[in-house]
């Protein structure tokens, strides 16, 4: 006989948000949207106009995917139009608001991406063929920036192990770095500060290989709108979302740590891990975007059971 017991942050799936059910409430929240923008009884401006479009699911497909009851939460889900309208993507603005709205601009089909390094052979290939060979699947993480806020989402994708062993790295490669887009022409935040474009990020392949480690293609049942990233992102729910790169165009094996973004800029304040740390500081508690509310914040963003062996 097999006892599982749950992580901490781990609910019964009967508590859990059901697919049907934030698909009801995405649609009620457009609807509600509406009528308060034209009744005039919203609040902040930025809520006031139209809800971003969600991209069509045609034959894209696979929205939504099946959920993965293995990866379930300690909260509600974010309102879909909250967390559409709350954007970390300074290639198009440091307005969080504003994101959105810019990054409509990056044109996202087609993409490809490219593996290379320390693979046993270098190689490019389509976004659409890479989900059809790996598939998708729905999983429920949280979310935590270093900015001290936090929501709750539905991410859909594929394990990131499983396109790490399409890559196939040598057995020298310890590290995989991954690269997002170079078309300032298209993100007018580009050339606005001091910072050098285009983002990247790295993980050790223990990282990348665990199995909360994720790609994500979708959100809320259909793709990737542009201002999460589209169309891969990189998701790690254990550190804070500075290391969820976002519209990736490379991945490469190294044997030596790579430098990450953020880590170079300021190396006293993000460390290459950037694991969530309540224990930092300005860091012990968080606040959920869309509702305000205050919760504490909890070591590995509260996966510490599953991730904590990683850094022993």
């Amino acid at each position: 006989m097999i006892i599982r017991i749950p992580p901490r942050w781990s609910l019964p799936e009967r508590l859990t948000t059901s697919e049907s059910s934030y698909q009801d409430r995405r649609a009620f929240l457009r609807t509600l949207g509406g009528g308060l923008a034209a009744a005039g009884l919203l609040g902040s401006p930025s809520f006031a106009e139209p809800a971003p479009p969600a991209p069509s699911r045609g034959a894209a497909s696979g929205y939504p995917a099946r959920r993965n009851d293995a990866y379930t939460l300690d909260r509600p889900l974010t309102a879909e139009l909250v967390a559409a309208r709350h954007n970390v993507f300074d290639e198009f603005s440091v307005e969080r608001d504003k994101v959105w709205k810019l990054a409509t601009a990056l044109r996202t089909k087609p993409w490809t991406v490219h593996f290379g390094g320390l693979v046993e052979k270098a190689a490019t290939f389509d976004v659409e063929d890479l989900v059809r060979r790996l598939g998708l699947e729905e999983r429920l993480y949280r979310h935590r920036c270093v900015e001290g806020w936090a929501m709750a989402v539905p991410w859909t994708g594929f394990p990131l192990r499983k396109l790490i062993d399409l890559a196939g790295p040598l057995g020298k490669a310890k590290f995989v770095r991954m690269v997002s887009f170079a078309r300032p022409e298209q993100a007018p935040g580009w050339n606005a500060g001091r910072r050098v474009f285009p983002y990247y990020e790295a993980l050790s392949l223990e990282e990348a290989t665990h199995e909360l480690a994720f790609i994500a293609t979708g959100i809320y049942g259909h793709p990737l709108p542009n201002q999460h990233g589209a169309p891969l992102r990189l998701v790690v729910p254990w550190k804070y979302g500075l290391k969820g790169i976002k519209s990736i165009v490379a991945f490469q094996f190294t044997e030596q740590r790579p430098g990450t973004f953020w880590n170079e800029l300021a190396p006293g304040h993000y460390s290459f891990e950037s694991n969530v740390d309540p224990t930092s500081p300005s860091q012990a508690e968080e606040e959920m975007i869309g509702t305000g509310e205050k919760r504490r914040t909890l070591p590995y963003n509260g996966y510490a059971d599953l991730v904590s062996a990683l850094y022993a």
